[in-house]
């Protein structure tokens, strides 16, 4: 029996932005990196702050402020890069998030986990798994996989291989 609760908890990487504290399944992230020069892509959304050279390869990174309806935030030494993937399409998609701070790896289990609350028709909650707690805290788990719309990632597609196009030219 305990084995079988074991299988259940979840292990998710938190981050900040500004005071709240989001969370997102460590199976999709790749790694954390420090903040590295972002080239900016004409033509693209707002939140896409444009491309970092990831060992060779154009990775988009979005700001997780702006995607959020955030202000922009200042640069500090702790704002860093989330690398995820992301499932769109029959493909996997490696893109960054640009983050105030990294926090840690820590476990849910389902009963610390409650379900999304209902925001009224107008708001858009599909890419919130849920409302996890911690310490007291409230921690928004988000699904990757459901944060961008398919426009959003086709022009993310799009803009990482235009990059990668004009660096081989």
């Amino acid at each position: 029996m305990r084995d079988e609760k074991l299988a259940d908890v979840s292990q998710h990487l938190t981050f900040t932005l500004g005071k709240e504290v989001f969370a997102l399944d460590i199976a999709s992230v790749r790694e954390v990196l420090e903040l590295t020069p972002i080239t900016k892509i004409p033509r693209t959304p707002d939140f896409m702050r444009g491309v970092i050279n990831l060992r060779g390869h154009a990775v988009p990174v979005m700001d997780m402020r702006l995607k959020f309806g955030m202000p922009l935030a200042q640069i500090t030494v702790d704002t860093c890069i989330i690398i995820v993937e992301v499932q769109f399409e029959a493909e996997r998609i490696v893109m960054g998030g640009l983050v105030d701070s990294v926090r840690e790896v820590f476990e849910i289990a389902p009963e610390a986990m409650e379900a999304t609350p209902r925001m009224g028709t107008s708001i858009n909650v599909d890419y919130i798994k849920g409302i996890g707690k911690q310490e007291g805290e409230f921690i928004i788990v988000l699904d990757i996989d459901r944060l961008f719309s398919a426009k959003e990632l086709a022009a993310v597609r799009g803009a990482a291989g235009a990059d990668a196009e004009s660096q081989a030219a």
